[in-house]
């Protein structure tokens, strides 16, 4: 009996999904799941035209029996603790040079230090694009030892997700990079979503637009630069009606977004690399706010609703698009500011073209605009990416449509934190003279911290806070 080429640990939803995908695409896998029965019925329901390429398989000793040498093996199990518990179980098993490849969210700090503690070839892989994703093609971003991904790139590009005939899988660099990578997506997805939610509250409680016509202005800025997954799926969202009522779904969606806390992770690094990201960090704000509803409801008791009523002829949907345009810019460029000084604090040297190309099919945040980013990052390294020539003009033609938007949102009383924070990040990114002289002459007041001076720059200077 020949043996399968990768095996395969944990058939939830994105692991099963994964293992249909590496069958369908011609590789021989072994699947092993802790519930036997899950195993049993995930490889009865497998369909015909590929069933004889899955092993199912009741022990690990067995999953580790039917595989090649040396062996993979991929974990989709929840990251964190069942993670160590599963490859505790695993290493004995396993001989020096089987790799274990983790699939699933980890944090990129826990990929670390795996592989530091670990003697088998370990893989980070970052997977993106849901249940369909997984089982249709992802966005794959791996890291960890360069020979270990060679081993199963083949495997993990054809399962991949295309773009014009190129595999959206990429090694990215050592260590946890690739976690670090999917964790950045995740972080400016979350800020995506919350740009878009933004605009959908402008059109419906500032211009008072029902789903159909929200629908409808989402459809026609997906034909535009908003091209997108997030935007496509938008339209499809508001224009659903729910079955049971008969109701436009929106109306009965309970607005509090849930998180599985990869968006809090992108926002927690952020701050350890001091590189600056507002625009993830009000979306992720604005998440946590969300879930609060009690003390919503109890404070709209004592202070009334704000006003959110924006006035006739104020705002146009055209400068709404315009703005989340401009919004979507500025939080993809903070995104890769990150990855750039992740890169050089971790010496992974990162490719920040590939990883645009990377997004372009598969993952949430798949959109148009990945394509041109991927192009001004190869063209302008070592700048942000809204110094680069097409997206400065891009910034030009609708940074004013965002400060528009914005003050009449703030006037009207709409929230739109993630508009406002790209905003404010964007007026501070373009003021050479700033206003942190003021924190320079606290600090140095209360703690002598010192200051640089501007007229011939000399540092560790003092004020003459004892004649004071």
């Amino acid at each position: 009996m020949s043996k399968s080429e990768v095996g395969l640990i944990g058939l939830g939803t994105m692991g099963a999904a994964l293992a249909l995908n590496i069958a369908e695409k011609g590789h021989a896998i072994s699947v092993w799941n802790r519930t036997g029965s899950k195993t049993t019925a995930f490889a009865d329901s497998a369909p015909d035209s590929f069933a004889d390429r899955i092993t199912p398989t009741q022990t690990l000793e067995d999953l580790v029996a039917s595989l090649a040498s040396p062996r993979a093996i991929i974990l989709m199990v929840p990251a964190g603790d069942a993670v160590d518990q599963q490859i505790e179980a695993l290493v004995p098993l396993l001989d020096p040079e089987d790799a274990i490849i983790d699939a699933g969210n980890a944090n990129f700090r826990d990929t670390n230090r795996r592989m530091r503690d670990l003697t088998q070839p370990f893989l980070g892989i970052g997977v993106s694009g849901g249940e369909d994703g997984a089982r249709h093609g992802p966005s794959i971003m791996g890291g960890g030892p360069r020979k270990t991904w060679d081993r199963v790139a083949t495997i993990l590009k054809d399962i991949a997700a295309k773009h014009d005939g190129e595999p959206c899988a990429e090694w990215l660099g050592d260590e946890g990079a690739g976690h670090f990578v999917k964790a950045v997506h995740n972080g400016i997805e979350y800020a995506d979503m919350q740009l878009i939610a933004e605009a959908y509250g402008l059109m419906r409680d500032g211009l008072g637009m029902g789903p159909g016509d929200i629908a409808d202005a989402f459809t026609r800025w997906n034909e535009g630069p908003l091209q997108s997954y997030l935007i496509e799926i938008s339209a499809k969202v508001a224009r659903a009606t729910d079955v049971e009522t008969g109701r436009p779904l929106l109306e009965i969606i309970e607005d509090a977004a849930g998180q599985k806390g990869t968006g809090r992770w992108t926002a927690i690094e952020a701050q350890h690399l001091a590189a600056p990201v507002p625009v993830i960090e009000a979306a992720v704000a604005a998440r946590n706010m969300s879930a609060r509803k009690a003390q919503r409801i109890e404070l709209e008791q004592i202070f009334g609703r704000a006003p959110n009523s924006i006035p006739q002829g104020a705002l146009s949907l055209d400068t709404i698009e315009q703005a989340l345009i401009c919004g979507k810019i500025l939080c993809y460029s903070q995104g890769f500011d990150m990855l750039a000084a992740a890169s050089q604090e971790f010496s992974w040297s990162l490719d920040l073209p590939a990883i645009a190309r990377v997004w372009r099919e598969g993952c949430i945040i798949r959109s148009a605009m990945l394509d041109d980013m991927a192009e001004a990052l190869s063209k302008a390294p070592n700048h942000s990416l809204i110094a680069s020539p097409f997206f400065a003009d891009h910034m030009r033609r609708t940074h004013d449509s965002l400060r528009n938007m914005v003050s009449t949102a703030v006037r009207s009383g709409a929230p739109v934190p993630a508009h406002a924070a790209a905003l404010a990040a964007f007026d501070t990114q373009r003021t050479t003279r700033g206003t942190a002289n003021m924190i320079q002459g606290q600090r140095d007041f209360f703690g002598l911290h010192g200051f640089a001076r501007t007229d011939d720059g000399r540092s560790d200077q003092h004020g003459p806070w004892g004649n004071t």
